[in-house]
């Protein structure tokens, strides 16, 4: 048998691999014909011998391959040998298992798979099955959340489940069997595309241009929206500007916290990184995104060109 688990939501990914090794060890105790490939390392013949030696007491093995994709001369070898053997691997009683993390690229080895295995492919969650997933984790620890807090909860975190995981333990023993309340999501959790413009903002502080567009150029790779992006920069710089000027008015963090009334640590971090900044130097900064803004909303300029433009000129 052929199994081959592959995709970016390496967390249920990976939770279905452990699911799948676990019941193999439940059924065969000892776990002796249990074995791992990574073929970052590992070569092609390494996996034709295990397969050709015969099992200790005949026992199905469990043969788990990862990063097969990795490593073309692999995937070459292996195809070949299925050309001149089809029962390479179906003579055997084994169970074969391909593990790849992140994007798979879609070539022969790929096609292979996906016709002769039982494939399962793990995409991001999104919309109700990102919300249904969260529900039934929370569930399973025994909790409950409101559905405003869940709302604010994905919003702050995404679609990335070791996060989402980490976050959901942290609210439950918080909590300690209490329901899950929006403000208890608001004052544990930190937003991780605020926490990733942070680092965007701090290339731009330290005039690093070069950092500062590869990291807008990793967001738009990974699907974040052009004015999407654009709207949380501006949203950065006017907490920016805005702790600045509060800064020259109340001495005390907490003093600043009341009065701009936003999250602990966007507070935290803006005060970081206002000192990186003059006052005016800010208020031009701002004024620049407001004309940007402005020609984008006119039609004057694309969204994207807009984002190079503006860590260009500041």
């Amino acid at each position: 048998m052929i199994i081959f688990l592959y995709g970016q939501d390496t967390y249920r990914s990976k939770r279905k691999l452990n699911e799948l090794v676990e019941h193999y060890k439940k059924i065969r105790k000892a776990g002796l014909n249990l074995k791992y490939f990574d073929f970052k390392e590992d070569s092609f013949n390494l996996l034709k011998d295990e397969i050709q030696q015969v099992p200790i007491f005949k026992e199905k093995k469990l043969l788990i391959l990862k990063n097969a994709f990795s490593n073309p001369e692999f995937g070459e070898k292996l195809l070949k040998n299925l050309r001149a053997s089809e029962s390479f691997f179906r003579k055997s009683d084994d169970i074969i298992l391909f593990y790849e993390e992140g994007k798979v690229k879609k070539n022969a080895l790929f096609n292979f798979l996906k016709k002769n295995a039982k494939s399962q492919e793990f995409n991001f969650l999104e919309g109700e099955k990102l919300k249904n997933w969260a529900i039934k984790e929370f569930k399973n620890y025994g909790a409950k959340i409101q559905p405003q807090a869940l709302n604010k909860l994905i919003e702050f975190v995404g679609q990335e489940l070791w996060q989402f995981s980490e976050e959901i333990k942290k609210l439950v023993n918080y909590k300690n069997g209490e329901i899950i309340r929006e403000k208890d999501v608001e004052i544990l959790v930190k937003p991780k595309i605020e926490t990733d413009i942070f680092k965007t903002i701090e290339t731009m502080a330290s005039k690093n241009k070069k950092e500062a567009l590869k990291l807008i150029h990793r967001h738009l790779e990974k699907g974040a929206h052009p004015l999407y992006l654009f709207s949380m920069i501006n949203y950065q710089f006017r907490n920016l500007l805005m702790v600045k000027s509060l800064g020259q008015k109340y001495p005390s963090y907490y003093a600043i916290l009341k009065a701009s009334q936003l999250h602990p640590f966007v507070v935290k971090k803006a005060i970081e990184q206002s000192q990186k900044f003059e006052l005016e130097e800010l208020k031009k900064i701002y004024q620049k995104l407001f004309e940007i803004d402005l020609d984008i909303k006119r039609g004057r300029v694309e969204p994207e060109t807009a984002l190079d433009m503006l860590i260009a000129e500041i």
